[in-house]
């Protein structure tokens, strides 16, 4: 690491943080162009790195970064030294560093425990929709909604179990599970699948991932401003999962039901098919249940408890990657891995809720590593802290219900709009007008120059 010494505050050098490579060395030459502090912006500049890995090969390059600057500060007694952690850094410990801590058992996939939970999920849905119907009371209405949407979020979370191949070792187990349960929901299920696989294989980075990834400066700056309300204004970005079904994310074209899609490979295209047409099954299914039972009874029974499972997984999925009180890096071109792009993903408690979503709050690990199953994600997580050390952010404890990842939400949107067109590591900016002011203390980032 770089390190200088801001004599005129009396400020130490910083110590260094990461460990020497095992082979070879690396020396590092610094400028600082400037510094002004006191939340003021700083320009630093590092003109190059050399390293040599103890081969006749010598690499050269230049780390291309858009960074924040963010200095904490110690306790006084430390006369004003401070210490910078860098999330960004490449990590001193490798994915199997990680895989070696966790238990051998907790690899272990039990199709009769999945099945248990899948057998309670669906009995508590079937169980709160005859109560809705025979009280049909306004004043039960609305609990019912609460609950059943959270229900329809718990049946999407063991389909994406099967997805990902923990449920069970068995894939058609997996897959007649997962149409099943997906296609109640109205979820494509293999079309879901395959861009929900990429999301894992890309996570982090700007261009290639594909779930609530970031919008560079470029593409962020051609969209109207109804686009721009609807992406960031609540309640709407928590309303998007079905448009983006259909359409994906502003920068990129494609449809989860279209086996033509950039989406799929040929191989793919029958299993597009086959979830379009459960899709197109449950569709009809609630069309002629409309006919059947009325179609307000059907929009209390299954509508508003869809838009609550939509919510949810809008709410969860994009804090597992966003709003934390510290900005996480993003990646592109060579600076980015999988490891790297894994560990900038966040863990959330949600109290009562933790249960009854299958502890889908332990992200960390589940992006890691998706074939867990996820009655052990919490063993597994506990294991890893000691490998993980400071790159496992310990998420807020909640109180029963999770009203504090509210407050989250809104100070991302309001902060989190776009990353730079540049720089192989970036950090959120905002944009003022969306944001209400020049420049969030948050904010504070390195700007006119790009490392």
């Amino acid at each position: 690491m770089a390190s200088w010494v801001l004599s005129e505050c009396g400020i130490r050098p910083l110590p260094q943080l990461f460990r020497r490579p095992r082979t070879g060395f690396v020396s590092r030459q610094s400028n600082i162009e400037s510094v002004q502090l006191k939340n003021r912006t700083a320009v630093l500049k590092f003109p190059s790195i050399s390293v040599s890995a103890g081969s006749s090969r010598e690499r050269k390059w230049v780390p291309n970064v858009s960074a924040p600057l963010k200095i904490a500060s110690v306790d006084g007694d430390e006369r004003g030294e401070r210490i910078n952690f860098d999330p960004g850094a490449p990590p001193p410990f490798k994915l199997a560093d990680i895989r070696a801590a966790i238990p051998k058992h907790c690899w272990v996939r039990d199709p009769w425990r999945s099945m248990s939970y899948l057998v309670r999920d669906v009995a508590v849905v079937f169980g709160l929709a005859a109560t809705a119907a025979y009280v049909n009371n306004w004043v039960f209405w609305p609990l019912y909604w609460a609950a059943q949407g959270t229900m329809f979020w718990a049946l999407f979370v063991l389909g994406h179990d099967c997805g990902h191949g923990s449920f069970s070792n068995n894939p058609k187990l997996n897959s007649v599970v997962g149409h099943l349960l997906h296609s109640s929901i109205l979820v494509p299920y293999h079309g879901w699948r395959i861009s929900h696989r990429t999301h894992h294989q890309n996570h982090g980075h700007v261009e290639n991932d594909e779930s609530w990834h970031p919008l560079s400066e470029k593409i962020y700056r051609k969209l109207d401003a109804v686009t721009r309300t609807l992406r960031f204004t609540i309640p709407f970005p928590l309303l998007a999962y079905p448009f983006y079904l259909w359409s994906r994310s502003p920068g990129k074209a494609g449809s989860h039901f279209d086996p033509h899609s950039d989406l799929f490979v040929p191989s793919e295209k029958k299993d597009v098919i086959t979830s379009t047409l459960c899709w197109t099954a449950m569709a009809a299914l609630l069309a002629g249940l409309s006919f059947a039972i009325g179609p307000i009874q059907m929009l209390k029974l299954y509508g508003v408890p869809y838009w609550g499972f939509v919510i949810w997984l809008d709410l969860v999925t994009y804090l597992h990657h966003h709003g934390h009180e510290e900005k996480l890096p993003w990646y592109r071109g060579k600076e980015w891995s999988y490891l790297r792009g894994g560990l900038t993903t966040l863990d959330r408690d949600y109290g009562w809720i933790n249960n009854i979503h299958h502890d889908i709050g332990t992200h960390v690990i589940h992006h890691l590593f998706p074939q867990i199953p996820h009655y052990h994600l919490i063993e597994a997580t506990e294991a890893a802290k000691a490998v993980l050390g400071k790159y496992y952010r310990e998420p807020k404890k909640s109180g029963p219900l999770p009203f504090h990842l509210i407050g989250n939400l809104i100070t991302s949107l309001k902060q989190d709009h776009y990353v730079s067109d540049t720089g192989d590591v970036v950090f959120y900016e905002s944009d003022p007008k969306l944001s209400g002011s020049s420049i969030s203390e948050r904010d504070t980032i390195v700007k006119g120059n790009r490392l």
